[in-house]
């Protein structure tokens, strides 16, 4: 209770304690804040419930506050910042889902046994009454934390019928906490994986995007597919569980993505060594990437000379990256830049074969663009071969392109590839008015560029005073 204490007795939540009770109505901190510093964990949210309704609760903070939101007055919750603390605060409450609803109804409770017992876990049906520090468990959840367990408060069907979003919560929970879900938790979220239908794709994107951020994703992804979850929202990375790689040598593609994805993660801040752990900021684009990167096999895999193929799969696997971020919502930006990746994790291969010219090196990082780094990560996370002599090479090889993207980055500016002329110039050394040819002519001194390096803007110039001579005396035959 020591962390709990400090919590109590800090100076914006021992304000809001005293301004609720004066009022007359109960106040408790409640939910993942009680949880986490129970477990020993840093809180970094304060929630708070009440049995005031929220016009009330607005009514309390305008006499502490003129820093008040009115983020989720339909389900009870208003948001204030309290000598510094962002707060939100909901009126004790009930919410269920009609059988064909996208949004909870909800209904405002007038106790906190009552609230507690609708919460989604029992390690989250715990609640802190303020400023009397009485710690309330309806359910069992202190049991719970000391067990690692996600049990739900009342029955699993009850608990899931009413927010079918739980159920992803639960494999949230098992990766973030490192906690086991019960068994008949787990049984009912297979019984009751369809309903998540009902839910609409933004909760279920931002609910996946907090599992993958997690420490290790790897637990919770792999309980969404055992018990059908991501077959009703990711059914591309369900489709990966047999599709066997290598001729069946080694592990079906789908370990081998979950595999990609943990080494990506430690890639993650093995690269960034200087942050902090609480400062640590886990990359979206690298995880959605390494989970996704292989979902185009399914769709290539052809038995060809006594083996398997799945030539393209990474173009494939770029178009179905597009579609399936599409259909959750996810925004434009982050929808091109794991696409991205997905379509380029193959271009390194072959490299340690045969060492590339400076032009290919050069291609490289144009076409990888502000995701090069995420493609060192991801491309270096995809080695996951037992031979270990060919992963030594793999990692050399690759040790070695990162050295030859740095020199010629030092000497030729290689993070902005560009052309040593511009339209402008390119309008003026050639006498044309704006208009298609100037874009040819910007490509052609772009592919010098990238074949050739820098080579100074005079023999740029002459080179496209003759590429425009070709190009006219073709045009006059």
């Amino acid at each position: 209770m020591t962390e709990l204490r400090r919590i109590a007795e800090s100076r914006p939540v021992a304000t809001l304690a005293a301004a609720f009770a004066e009022a007359g109505f109960e106040f408790a901190l409640v939910g993942g804040p009680v949880r986490d510093a129970m477990l020993g964990r840093r809180v970094t949210d304060l929630d708070f419930t009440t049995s005031a309704r929220p016009d009330q609760t607005r009514a309390i903070l305008e006499t502490l506050t003129k820093n008040i939101w009115d983020i989720g007055r339909d389900f009870g919750t208003i948001a204030a910042q309290i000598f510094g603390e962002q707060v939100e605060i909901t009126t004790y409450r009930a919410e269920t889902y009609r059988d064909d609803s996208r949004k909870p109804e909800v209904s405002f409770g007038d106790t906190i046994d009552g609230d507690l017992v609708r919460r989604d876990f029992t390690i989250n049906a715990l609640a802190l009454m303020l400023p009397e520090l009485r710690l309330v468990d309806v359910s069992g959840g202190v049991e719970d934390l000391v067990a690692g367990r996600i049990v739900t408060p009342a029955s699993a069907e009850a608990s899931f019928t009413d927010d079918p979003l739980r159920m992803l919560r639960a494999a949230r929970f098992a990766s973030q906490l490192g906690f086991e879900v019960a068994e008949e938790t787990e049984a009912a979220m297979v019984r009751f994986a369809d309903r998540l239908d009902i839910i609409s794709a933004e909760r279920v994107r931002d609910e996946f995007t907090k599992l993958l951020l997690t420490a290790d994703p790897i637990p919770g992804i792999r309980l969404l597919v055992d018990t059908g979850l991501a077959a009703r929202f990711l059914p591309e990375l369900v489709a990966l569980v047999t599709t066997q790689d290598d001729h069946g040598r080694h592990k079906d593609v789908y370990e081998h993505s979950l595999t990609v994805l943990r080494q990506a993660i430690e890639l993650e801040q093995a690269r960034h060594p200087s942050d902090a752990a609480d400062e640590f900021a886990p990359d979206l684009i690298v995880r959605l990437a390494a989970l996704l990167h292989d979902i185009g096999k399914p769709a290539t895999r052809r038995f060809e000379h006594g083996g398997v193929t799945f030539h393209h799969h990474d173009m494939v696997g770029a178009k179905m990256t597009r579609k399936r971020l599409r259909e959750l919502r996810f925004d434009n930006t982050t929808i091109k830049r794991v696409a991205r990746l997905v379509e380029l994790h193959l271009r390194f291969f072959g490299y340690s074969d045969q060492q590339w010219t400076d032009s290919a090196v050069r291609r490289y990082v144009r076409d990888a663009g502000g995701e090069l780094e995420q493609l060192h990560i991801l491309t270096r996370a995809d080695v996951t071969t037992r031979n270990r002599r060919k992963a030594e090479r793999l990692e050399h090889a690759y040790d070695d392109i990162e050295r030859r993207i740095a020199e010629l980055a030092e000497e030729e500016q290689l993070a902005a590839v560009r052309p040593e002329l511009d339209g402008a110039a390119i309008m003026r050394l050639l006498d044309i008015p704006p208009g298609p040819l100037v874009g040819r002519a910007y490509s052609y001194l772009l592919e010098l560029r990238l074949d050739e390096g820098m080579i100074g803007e005079e023999a740029a110039a002459e080179r496209l005073i003759s590429w425009y001579r070709e190009q006219t005396a073709a045009d006059e035959s």
